[in-house]
């Protein structure tokens, strides 16, 4: 994935969460909700090694609106973005949300294993393979009930039985997902997934600060890349707040090695 680079050049490991919405009654929302998260993007872009965009954004600004602005401005930055889409339909729906998607400028999309492979992300990893885009998979939300389905145990058609994450975590291997989603709340999770997994396999994991989940414990669990959003984009300077957490990253990345 692109994020390797970028990460090295910048020497971060913070991919930032662009979450910031606005209720729209025309277009001049719509214009200052792009300004507001270029503005963001534009103070915190030298401290973070990607972009992540969800929902929030995408639907008042449009994929091929207002948004391709700020995808514009991480391209001139050098960063790599993710859509935070969780893909989870079937093939045919899920391939052309994925064409649209890498269409549009991003470089990697997220997805939920619970479609499965055939009639299902199939579509979705061949499209992403053609095009050298990422696929990252989610593996454990960050959310209170995420354990209610994601930590839940199933029951395999071999008669075994084991948590329903630990049967994603594989998925994404034997898939070839180039990173998998662990929230900052389960460091535990974290910890195990990392075990299972490929080092080139990349661990993104959101939910740091407001949902509970705390940056260094994260890291010293094994993820990859933290994913921190309304603490940044909420903060009076984002562009420091996102520096105080790449240096609390830097430091748990040293003692690990």
């Amino acid at each position: 994935m692109k994020i390797h680079n970028a990460s090295e050049e910048r020497e971060s490991n913070l991919v930032l969460a662009l979450d910031v919405s606005t209720k729209v009654k025309d277009e001049r929302d719509i214009r200052e909700l792009c300004g507001r998260a270029k503005t963001i993007l534009d103070d915190t872009e030298r401290f973070i090694a990607g972009l992540k965009v969800n929902f929030q954004l995408l639907l008042p600004l449009g994929l091929y609106g207002y948004l391709q602005e700020v995808l514009d401005a991480a391209r001139a930055y050098g960063l790599p973005t993710i859509m935070d889409c969780k893909i989870n339909d079937v093939e045919h729906t899920n391939r052309w949300a994925a064409t649209h998607f890498f269409d549009a400028g991003f470089d990697a999309l997220t997805a939920n294993p619970f479609a499965g492979w055939e009639g299902g992300l199939k579509g979705v990893f061949d499209e992403a393979r053609r095009r050298e885009k990422g696929v990252i998979l989610l593996v454990y939300m960050s959310h209170h009930s995420a354990e209610e389905n994601y930590g839940r145990e199933i029951v395999l058609s071999d008669g075994k039985v084991k948590p329903c994450y630990r049967f994603f975590a594989e998925k994404a291997v034997e898939w070839g997902a180039d990173g998998v989603v662990v929230g900052a709340t389960r460091p535990n999770v974290i910890s195990e997934v990392r075990k299972m997994l490929p080092k080139d396999v990349l661990i993104f994991s959101p939910g740091v600060a407001i949902q509970g989940g705390d940056v260094e414990t994260v890291f010293r669990a094994g993820a990859d890349y933290a994913i921190v959003g309304r603490i940044i984009c909420e903060a009076k300077k984002p562009g420091e707040t996102a520096k105080w957490y790449v240096e609390r990253i830097k430091s748990v990345l040293r003692d690990r090695g």
